[in-house]
């Protein structure tokens, strides 16, 4: 015997055992009479001896044909553990999410977008990875990540993108920084570019939008005050009383509710910008990647309308 027998014959067999009929076993596999019969002489010829004794009655096992029955009982049997691993290795596989994504987004709005995307999928097993803006577009240009949420502004070579939030830089202080005594006095570019900061590392959103800013108005930031791998570092470091810093208004915006820190207005500096999910391939993501941006977007919604809806600032 060189070749295996195909695995609707084996199923047919099975049936006829159970049932002691070709023609009900044929209906249980969506066969017809003749076809069925076609198949077990088929076998028969391939084993080189009886299956079945057929009669009137029905269709009854040899002693051979029961043995053989038997042992194709056991093949679809583990041949059904193999489809339902393979079908579980594929629901588990699917079920993956690799998200990479800057510090600003990790921090402050990707939470809430999880944590609400874990309600309706509970069991999808996420796994984040929090890097600057630049190394997310290159592990999601790789693969590595399915997703990737940035802040840096420009062109993203071999990535599509797609707005997710809105936020701008703001000018920071504490409270005795001589900046502090000049808050209604503006700083411009030029001013802004000879000042010191407390600086993110080449890299993240923030020092990006920073620089672009600047050389908007053809000047170049001066080597920084500290270079610090956070914005939370940068927050601590400037209330510290280390010196002034651009930092995201997420980052510090219950630090100015508190009088913490002071924000420093600044002039013709674009320092808004959008908070943007990347990803390769198609147009569009899919699967798990699709549906977490769907939930972020719809709760960067959300966030506008209650901005929409608070009532404006007083000015003093």
């Amino acid at each position: 015997m060189t070749r295996l027998p195909d695995i609707a014959s084996l199923q047919l067999l099975v049936l006829v055992g159970e049932q002691g009929s070709l023609t009900a076993a044929a209906a249980g596999v969506g066969m017809t009479q003749p076809a069925a019969s076609k198949r077990i002489n088929a076998l028969e010829r391939r084993f080189g001896f009886r299956l079945l004794d057929r009669s009137r009655r029905g269709s009854v096992l040899t002693a051979e044909g029961t043995l053989v029955c038997g042992w194709a009982g056991r093949v679809l049997d583990e041949l059904a553990v193999l489809t339902d691993g393979v079908q579980a290795l594929q629901r588990q596989r699917t079920a993956q999410l690799t998200v990479a994504a800057s510090l600003t987004v990790a921090e402050h709005l990707l939470p809430a977008w999880l944590g609400e995307f874990r309600r309706t999928s509970p069991e999808l097993h996420i796994g984040l990875d929090v890097m600057n803006s630049r190394r997310v577009c290159e592990v999601v240009r790789r693969g590595t990540a399915d997703l990737g949420f940035i802040e840096s502004p420009g062109e993203l070579d071999g990535l599509h993108s797609r707005t997710v939030a809105h936020d701008r830089l703001v000018l920071v202080v504490a409270p005795g920084h001589r900046f502090a005594r000049r808050r209604h006095r503006p700083v411009g570019p030029q001013e802004l570019a000879g000042t010191r900061l407390v600086h993110r590392e080449p890299g993240s959103g923030t020092r990006d939008t920073a620089e672009l800013a600047a050389a908007h108005h053809g000047v170049e930031l001066v080597a920084p005050l500290l270079e610090l791998g956070s914005s939370s570092a940068v927050r601590s470091a400037v209330l510290a009383g280390a010196g002034p810093a651009l930092v995201s208004e997420l980052v510090v915006g219950a630090d100015l509710l508190s009088g913490d820190l002071i924000e420093i207005r600044t002039e013709d500096l674009e320092l808004r910008r959008e908070l943007r999910a990347v990803w390769r391939q198609a147009a569009h993501p899919t699967g798990p990647a699709a549906d977490l941006l769907a939930h972020a977007l719809r709760h960067s919604g959300r966030r506008r309308e209650l901005r929409a809806e608070a009532p404006p600032e007083s000015v003093p």
